[in-house]
């Protein structure tokens, strides 16, 4: 008698000649504008920018009271800007090398903590020396805040949000710039630059807590190597990129205009024939407000523009403020800082985030050497901004200025020209 079929051929059969199922598309997890965290999200950093530069900057607009105080050059007082932005340059790689392995989120905190600890301590600096190192030390903690912040944003946030999301978080830079120069502005004219920056620690404190009550833990983080040898080779790959190179110069370029100005205005405006007191010169950092929008519009302006585009125009706009900025009248002098001003946030926004959306491997690195380059570009503004005024007034600052834009504009026109023949380089698809 013939066996029972047992049908496991049969089945088998049919397993074989079923057809496959089709691909079920997975759903992009990051946020969105209007999805759940987003809101948390840009809050929180948009909180951490203000911090940054708040502590970063809150000697610059009280720089002719620490000459007076400590008897000292605005040169000299100008270091106390410097140190810092120096500080942040040199140590923006080594943080971004530690948020590769211990996360974003904690290395931001843990960065603000100690930055805020340090701002406490700065009031009672008992000579320019001691107040020189603690500001090189305040500088050297919030190194751990802009590259792991644009690396946790491309991690976390879809491609086309991307820049949207950066132009928010250097917004809270720009706002935090205004509101620190603002504030010790009226504190300092009544209590002295002690109390100011005091002030400002406490206000920085508040946005620390906030940040980290805030932020939503990171969802797309993965572990990288501490290894020096990782390490240098991802700086190595990054560095041979002439993309990413000349997006490092042009943040550095940009940032030793806004650097040079903003240190030197205050010196410039409280002599004559301006004579301004020392809370209305601080309120002049109130055009700071025109960068939040210039950075926060940045993503639809690459949109109709493009990259290069937004780039020629931001340093347009930069050159127009600084010849504007030559003129007697106060008005005009005004006019030409927000000119300045909306140039500058709009040329970093770009910039920065076309670092984030350029590198695929090795973010925080990429960013880290964007800031690294922004911040000595910063610290080298600073001086060299304060060198030019000592010797040729504010014509002097305004030709650093120039010079600098200049350099913007042709590493661009450079760019654009090896995009094209690079395009018509390329081979042909066959049909």
């Amino acid at each position: 008698m013939p066996s029972a079929s047992t049908g496991a051929p049969t089945a088998v059969g049919a397993a074989v000649s079923a057809p496959a199922p089709a691909a079920v598309a997975v759903p992009d997890s990051r946020m969105a504008p209007g999805g759940p965290g987003y809101r948390r999200m840009s809050f929180a950093l948009f909180l951490a920018g203000v911090a940054t530069f708040a502590l970063l900057y809150s000697t610059q607009a009280l720089l002719p009271l620490v000459s007076s105080d400590f008897g000292v050059s605005a040169s000299e007082a100008s270091w106390t800007v410097s140190a810092a932005t120096g500080g942040l340059a040199l140590f923006v790689l080594p943080m971004s090398a530690l948020s590769e392995r211990f996360g974003r989120r904690t290395l931001m905190t843990a960065s603000l903590a100690v930055a805020v600890t340090v701002g406490l301590l700065v009031p009672f600096a008992p000579s320019i020396g001691a107040l020189v190192v603690l500001r090189a030390v305040q500088g050297a903690a919030l190194a751990g805040l802009p590259a792991s912040a644009t690396a946790y944003l491309a991690e976390e946030v879809r491609p086309k949000a991307l820049i949207t999301a950066i132009g928010l978080f250097v917004a809270g830079n720009s706002v935090g710039g205004m509101s620190g120069r603002v504030i010790t502005g009226w504190v300092a004219q009544e209590w002295g630059w002690r109390v100011a920056v005091g002030t400002i620690g406490l206000i920085a404190v508040g946005c620390a807590v906030a940040f980290r009550m805030l932020l939503p833990a990171p969802r797309h983080f993965a572990r990288g190597s501490l290894r020096p040898r990782v390490l240098a080779r991802t700086v190595r790959d990054h560095l041979a990129d002439p993309l990413l190179c000349r997006l490092y110069a042009i943040g550095a370029l940009f940032m030793m205009v806004f650097g040079g100005v903003y240190t030197v205005i205050g010196y410039r405006l409280g002599e004559a024939p301006f004579s301004l007191p020392q809370g209305i010169v601080g309120s002049v950092f109130l055009v700071y407000l025109v960068g939040t929008v210039s950075a926060s519009t940045a993503g639809r302006l690459a949109g109709r523009l493009g990259r290069r585009g937004s780039l020629y125009l931001a340093g347009a706009t930069t050159t127009a403020g600084l010849l504007l900025s030559l003129a007697g009248s106060l008005t005009l002098v005004l006019l030409g800082l927000v000119l300045i001003t909306a140039g500058f946030f709009a040329g970093h926004a770009v910039a920065s985030s076309s670092v984030s959306h350029t590198a695929k491997t090795g973010r925080a690195q990429a960013s880290a050497l964007y800031q690294s380059a922004y911040y000595i570009g910063s610290s080298a503004g600073s001086t060299l901004g304060a060198v030019a005024f000592h010797a040729g007034g504010w014509a002097g600052t305004v030709a650093m200025g120039l010079f600098a834009v200049l350099g913007v504009v042709s590493i661009t026109l450079f760019g654009s020209r090896a995009a094209r023949t690079a395009s018509r380089r390329a081979p042909v698809p066959a049909h």
